[in-house]
């Protein structure tokens, strides 16, 4: 793990080293202050759950594999591939971290920064506190799933995209039981570029009313360079299972990927439904599926 080190300025910074089972001597006044670092054992990763998409979330998991609790103040996440650092959701909580034990602090994701290549590195900058003192420590953190590689090219494929074309989902038609409902997409040319949408792709929970084995549903919607007029596509969807807990534990059920190409660039960008369109299909879902109240 590459480690690196910013102190702050604390007076009674060498409490911290016992409170948080820092290795350290005493010295003199006119000693240089040590740089603080991660106690041996703790090790920190950066992931994101299925369930942290939706709300454009990630976790810094840390595990203090230690002998001494941690506690850990103030968390951020700085990687050249987002447009600032990313913070804790909730400002000000402090997590206490027992030996042995793990915890999942959550982030909220900036920007994506497309000046940056895909292939980067985080470091998490943590506030360790103890007693009387608190210092800052920057550790890099691993990301074992890869995921901020692929978010970065995804949402920088899609600022390509809206330079040609915006895309939103606006409007939802729900059906009786046995019939595909309407999942309305709009596509708003800029007249600044040609781009195509070729397809949607199912879900975990959504599928297309006559779907084959075929994964893409095709849409087939071409914007040329000085297009202005919106294209509204009429999207027949049925669910893509009936069990109840897939509504009740749904993650990304309503998050599509769209396969697009732009500028001889073919790729997918995922595209949301927003908060309140995802609650009437999920209650669509339901009473199609008979399970509704």
């Amino acid at each position: 793990m590459r480690i690196s080190a910013r102190p702050r300025p604390r007076v009674g910074v060498f409490a911290l080293a016992g409170a948080l089972a820092l290795t350290g001597c005493a010295v003199s006044p006119e000693s240089p202050e040590p740089a603080p670092t991660l106690p041996a054992g703790v090790a920190v990763e950066f992931q994101q759950l299925r369930s942290d998409v939706a709300g454009r979330q990630a976790q810094v998991h840390l595990q203090n594999g230690g002998d001494a609790p941690l506690t850990v103040g103030e968390v951020r996440v700085e990687d050249a591939r987002f447009d600032g650092p990313a913070v804790r959701v909730i400002a000000g909580r402090v997590s206490t971290v027992a030996p042995g034990g793990t915890v999942d602090i959550r982030v909220h994701l900036p920007p994506v920064d497309c000046s940056a290549p895909d292939d980067g590195e985080a470091d998490v900058v943590l506030e360790l506190t103890g007693d009387s003192a608190s210092a800052e420590v920057t550790a890099s953190a691993p990301d074992p799933l890869g995921f901020v590689a692929a978010l970065h090219a995804r949402e920088c494929l899609l600022e390509r995209v809206t330079d040609a074309a915006s895309l939103a989902f606006t409007g939802f038609e729900p059906s009786a039981p046995g019939a595909p409902a309407a999942l309305e997409l709009t596509v708003s040319p800029t007249g600044d570029g040609a781009v195509k949408i070729e397809g949607i792709g199912r879900t975990n929970l959504i599928d297309f009313a006559g779907a084959t084995s075929e994964e893409v549903h095709a849409l087939d919607v071409e914007v040329a360079e000085g297009d202005s007029a919106p294209v509204v596509v009429q999207i027949p969807i049925v669910p893509f299972r009936c069990d109840p807990h897939a509504v009740q534990e749904d993650k990304r059920g309503t998050v599509f990927d769209l396969a697009v190409e732009r500028q001889g660039e073919s790729g997918s960008v995922e595209l949301f439904v927003g908060e309140e369109m995802r609650g009437k299909i999920l209650t669509w879902v339901a009473a199609w599926c008979g399970f509704g109240g």
